[in-house]
């Protein structure tokens, strides 16, 4: 059984570094749900989630990384978007609106996949925001898709803002769930994407999908614990395109199968590699 995700609190608002606080018992369901965030702004609605990035010759300090399906950002029309973020007071959260920059007069400062409708780009974020992170080292892969032997009728999580609705007045997520839809899973590289039993709607485009099994059988026995890690994040909805033939004119029309395509998380890992290298940080 795997050792307890780590909780990462934020320390400095000027720079977006992390530091690994004691080994709370904090499942990654809670943590996602502190840690995701509805984002909007001229065209586009859709869920962004933070993850800890360590850096190289800190290991135990992280930066904060946004990620999201590419085509939120794209759809933001102008150079600042709407992060809805979350302070905690003594007695309850509270949201505040933060101006995020995403482009730069056009030019976009987020990284894309070149094969999948994935971003990222490095954010800084204010002091008070209310944060409970998981280190990227949580992405799954296909070595972990394989030891955990993942197949079709798992159960998995997923966190959004559906026609940007909300979990409350603070502005948390709402959590779903649904099934693996297809096979195989592996080799991500070849597959791409998943679908899972999972209806989409405006506003969930981004959020992430959590793996999370109880006392789980695989590797021929039984494990007592549980299995939780990103799979991947919300990309679009699944449709058929029906074309209807006349003397005059072809008819299109799509008809959605309440089914979501998944990109891996493997290629958020591929991405975040990507990002433009980290300012090194004095030992």
């Amino acid at each position: 059984m795997r050792k307890a995700q780590k909780c990462i609190v934020l320390l400095s608002i000027l720079v977006p570094l992390l530091a690994i606080a004691g080994e709370q018992q904090l499942d990654v369901s809670t943590i996602l749900m502190r840690s995701t965030f509805k984002i909007q702004g001229e065209g586009s609605l859709g869920t962004v989630f933070i993850m800890g990035e360590p850096t190289a010759n800190k290991p135990d300090k992280h930066y904060y990384v946004l990620i999201t399906a590419a085509h939120v950002l794209e759809k933001i029309k102008g150079d600042v978007a709407i992060l809805h973020l979350r302070k905690q007071t003594e007695d309850k959260f509270a949201r505040f609106l933060y101006p995020l920059q995403i482009k730069n007069k056009g030019i976009p400062l987020w990284t894309q996949h070149p094969d999948v409708d994935v971003a990222a780009m490095r954010v800084r974020l204010p002091r008070d925001v209310d944060m409970r992170l998981i280190s990227t080292k949580l992405l799954g892969t296909d070595k972990m898709l394989e030891e955990f032997q993942a197949h079709p009728g798992d159960q998995l999580l997923v966190l959004g803002f559906p026609y940007g609705a909300e979990a409350n007045e603070a502005g948390f997520p709402i959590l779903r769930s649904g099934r693996i839809a297809s096979y195989p899973l592996t080799p991500t590289k070849t597959t791409k994407t998943f679908l899972l039993d999972f209806e989409v709607f405006q506003g969930n485009s981004g959020g992430p999908v959590l793996f999370y099994s109880e006392n789980r059988f695989y590797g021929g026995g039984t494990h007592i614990g549980t299995v939780q890690f990103i799979l991947g994040l919300v990309s679009e909805e699944k449709a058929v395109t029906e074309r209807v033939k006349t003397l005059n004119e072809t008819v299109e029309r799509k008809h959605r199968l309440a089914l979501a395509v998944i990109a891996h998380s493997s290629f958020i890992v591929e991405l975040i590699k990507m990002l433009p290298p980290i300012p090194k940080e004095n030992p």
